[in-house]
Parts: C-alpha cells; sequence; structure tokens
C-alpha cells in the first residue's frame, strides 16, 4: 500500500512522510500537483494527500484531473486553518475528506485510516506479546485471561507499543504520534499514561512488560533494559 503525499513545504512533506512511514505505510512524495500524478505511472496509490496551495498545478486542479479521469482514490486536502473556500472548493472538486493547517497528526492519520477503511476495510487484528492481547476489532485487552479495561488514550499507546515490540520508542515520537503538536515533548503526559497502563496490565501480579528506556523513551520486553 502506498500512499503519496504532494505539498511544496518540504518540512511539511517529509514530517507527513516519516509519520506514515513510522506507521507501516510505503510513501510517494511530490512537490506539486504535475509530480503527483505522475506518481500514478510508478506506484499503486491507494490515497493521496494533496496541498490545496501549490505552485504551478494546485491540489484542486490535481484533484480535478484524477476525476476527469475517472481515478476514484481517496484525496485528503491540506488547507489553511481560515481558508472556508479552499475547503469548499477541495470536496467540489472531488476530494473525499480535509485537514486544516496546522493540523494535529494524530487527527490526520486518523482521518487517512478512515478514508482507507471505506475503500478497503482491515480486517480486525490481534496484537500479542507474551501473556498480553490486544484486538483492534472488539478493543478488548487481556493480561493471559483477565480482561483489562483501557480508555481510548491507554489503547491507543498500548497499540503502538505492541507493533513496535522490543524497539525503544523515542519519548517525542509517542507524544507526537498521539498527541500532536497539543502536548510539548517535555511534557509528562506519557510518564503519566505509562504508569497507568502499568497499574492495570499488572494488576494481576503479571510481570511488567513496558520498560523505561531512561533518557529515551519506552520499551515493550521482558526484562529491563
Amino acid at each position: 500500500m502506498v500512499i503519496g503525499v504532494a505539498d511544496d513545504e518540504p518540512a511539511v512533506r517529509d514530517a507527513l512522510a516519516r509519520a506514515l512511514r513510522f506507521e507501516g505505510y510505503a510513501v510517494a512524495t511530490a512537490i506539486d500537483g504535475a509530480a503527483a500524478l505522475r506518481l500514478f505511472a510508478g506506484h499503486d496509490v491507494e490515497l493521496l494527500v494533496l496541498d490545496v496551495r501549490m505552485p504551478g498545478m494546485d491540489g484542486l486542479d490535481t484533484c480535478r484531473a484524477l476525476r476527469a479521469a475517472g481515478n476514484p482514490v481517496p484525496v485528503l486536502m491540506l488547507t489553511a486553518a481560515d481558508a472556508v473556500r479552499d475547503r469548499v472548493a477541495g470536496l467540489d472538486a472531488g476530494a473525499d475528506d480535509y485537514v486544516a493547517k496546522p493540523f494535529a497528526l494524530p487527527e490526520l492519520l486518523a482521518r487517512i485510516r478512515a478514508l482507507l477503511r471505506r475503500t478497503t476495510p482491515a480486517a480486525p487484528e490481534v496484537l500479542g506479546y507474551g501473556d498480553l492481547r490486544l484486538d483492534t476489532g472488539t478493543r478488548e485487552v487481556r493480561r493471559g485471561t483477565r480482561l483489562v479495561r483501557l480508555t481510548r488514550t491507554e489503547f491507543t499507546i498500548l497499540e503502538m507499543f505492541l507493533r513496535h515490540p522490543r524497539q525503544v520508542l523515542y519519548r517525542s515520537t509517542v507524544v507526537q504520534a498521539i498527541w500532536g503538536g497539543d502536548v510539548s515533548p517535555t511534557s509528562n503526559s506519557l510518564d503519566v499514561y505509562v504508569g497507568y497502563l502499568r497499574r492495570k496490565l499488572e494488576a494481576g501480579g503479571e510481570p511488567r512488560l513496558l520498560h523505561t528506556a531512561r533518557g529515551i523513551g519506552y520499551v515493550l520486553r521482558e526484562t529491563p533494559l
């Protein structure tokens, strides 16, 4: 699965590409609309993120060209926060959804997942490590046979670690993926939620799985670093 990202701002384009790759997607990037259309010649693009305002061929013209050619690929538009006209024009041009800049990364990723589900419904997954199981379909978490009740944020954080077992996740990476720009990387929000998760996951006397990588972040593994 390849997601195309077209934005003339290198910082936005590169940050979004890194975040998508971290989530397991293959990414192809373009600096304008014309380059975005060329992505379809060499990649099986399943979703396209388009900035509305790009030099040359902008996002609106790109979306219109795709729809005129009968291409049904889901399109997510990036618009200016106060540009209502851009949002309306994007939807009228055939876009499926939009996110206003500056955007919160978790919201953008959630909208991308939602658009992909509409076209290719994902089968529920059961992620596991040791005696820990997380069902993305039922949203149930179990430690052995014991049901662990988690909040939405706790579930999302645990899912992230289960998708990257034995891999140290940097504090800043997790904070950005969960809260975007709403929480500073130096905030203790992640520490608080990891504490909540540890208490719930170890409530039955089970050994710890979420360990601290001092000065770096956290890791899901059997033994401390």
